[in-house]
């Protein structure tokens, strides 16, 4: 069977003025290797989210690698992406392994798979202006930034148990983001995280009893999701989780299309669908939930490079570092203080991607509709707030979301009826 790339130019030489369509690839040597990148490019924050959650990371390596080539397929190879794990996940599920176990947690990411690629095929059939008049940017924004800046304590919790790993893993983050370009400072998180662990190191902070007596090959830990409407508060509090995979997807199918000068917005459904059953996979598996990568856009831009047979190689090497506990068991080593430097960062990049939509769709800030939609529901994001109601608690992500919801339609259609916003 013939394969569905063709070789751009003589495979080897991409000149200033050219780019590598997703339907091209050069020789299968430099193939692997832009591939090796991509898995390089995810790996730091990938394997970020199991360890900050409890999940392992392994499984969680497995079924991104399998989420990615089943994204590939759905979008029948015209939309070049990585599926690692996603952030927007981590305060629900935190908060549902602690309160009752990380079985009940996948469910949770079950349901916001599921809803996701529900929403998918909506926009598949409906196009997604729909979607534009529900989440404008203000609000999609918002609710970017509010997961972002909600996860604040959990990287001071980390940040305080050892200050100064803490401290030389986030000043690694920053020096080689800022003294290098290209490909080597966009992997600053993945480069910060292996100085803090030298440092770790060092001050004997790591403990490797563990990875001796794994085996180089072999299953991960598998862990089923438990799915019961008895749940229903739990799964409540992941819901608004689904706004902000809608506004990841929609961002990286735009940012891809304005890289290589198409239209990809009919793909937008497909990548949604596609996100969506890669997370259900994973949540039956025990892995972490999936999403577009930003980093892995990064690196197309800097390489010019968008085939998606690239993205095919870095799904298999994924499946196969799934399939080693020995990989596993080093990441399990890496220390709190790594954790908490990286994490300042990183929390703070999320926050700061929804800033970034405001500014690239100008969102007007002297309208008191736009003020107010992001004012209130950062604050009831960042200071956490909390609602109970009987076995029901509702915490600052999805109040703030709700938040954030209510007040741009409610401001925004009564300003239209009196006239006074139009």
């Amino acid at each position: 069977m013939a394969l569905p790339w063709k070789l751009h130019g003589n495979g080897k030489d991409v000149a200033a003025s050219e780019i590598v369509l997703p339907e091209e690839r050069l020789t299968w040597l430099r193939t692997i290797g832009f591939g090796a990148q991509h898995v390089v490019a995810m790996f730091g924050a990938t394997f970020l989210v199991p360890l900050l959650t409890g999940f392992s990371p392994s499984t969680t390596l497995l079924f991104s690698g399998i989420g990615t080539l089943l994204f590939l397929l759905i979008t029948r190879n015209r939309l070049p992406s990585y599926l690692g794990s996603s952030f927007a996940f981590i305060a629900p599920i935190t908060a549902a392994v602690a309160s009752d176990g990380k079985s009940v947690a996948l469910g949770g990411v079950l349901v916001v798979g599921a809803l996701l690629a529900i929403v998918g095929i909506a926009v598949h059939l409906a196009g997604t202006r729909w979607i534009n008049l529900a989440m404008p940017p203000i609000v999609a924004g918002t609710v970017v930034a509010l997961i972002g800046f909600n996860l604040a304590p959990a990287a001071k919790g980390n940040f305080e148990k050892s200050p100064l790993v803490a401290i030389i893993t986030l000043l690694a983050v920053i020096l080689v983001s800022v003294l290098f370009k290209g490909m080597i400072g966009r992997l600053s998180i993945v480069i910060g995280v292996v100085v803090g662990y030298i440092a770790a190191v060092l001050m004997g902070q790591v403990d490797f009893s563990k990875v001796g007596t794994a085996a180089w090959i072999g299953l991960p830990q598998f862990t089923t999701p438990s799915f019961s409407f008895s749940y229903t508060p739990i799964y409540l509090m992941f819901l608004p989780v689904v706004l902000a995979l809608i506004a990841e997807n929609v961002g990286h199918v735009k940012g891809v299309g304005q890289l290589t000068k198409r239209d990809l917005d009919p793909m937008t459904g497909r990548a949604l669908f596609a996100d969506g059953i890669a997370t259900v996979i994973s949540a039956i598996g025990g892995g972490s939930p999936t999403t577009t990568y930003g980093e892995n856009i990064g690196v197309m831009a800097a390489t010019r490079v968008f085939s998606t047979a690239a993205y095919w190689v870095a799904g298999i090497v994924a499946i196969l570092l799934g399939l080693s506990p020995k990989v596993g068991a080093v990441i399990f080593t890496i220390p709190p203080g790594v954790l908490g430097g990286v994490t300042t960062a990183l929390y703070g990049l999320i926050g700061i991607i929804g800033v970034r939509i405001w500014v690239e769709n100008k969102v007007d800030f002297s309208k008191p509709k736009n003020q107010l939609t992001a004012g209130i529901a950062l604050i009831i994001a960042i200071a956490d707030f909390t609602l109970s109601a009987g076995k029901a608690s509702f915490s600052g992500i999805i109040l703030g979301t709700v938040a954030a919801l209510v007040v741009y339609h409610l401001m925004n259609g009564l300003g239209k009826l009196r006239g006074t916003d139009r």
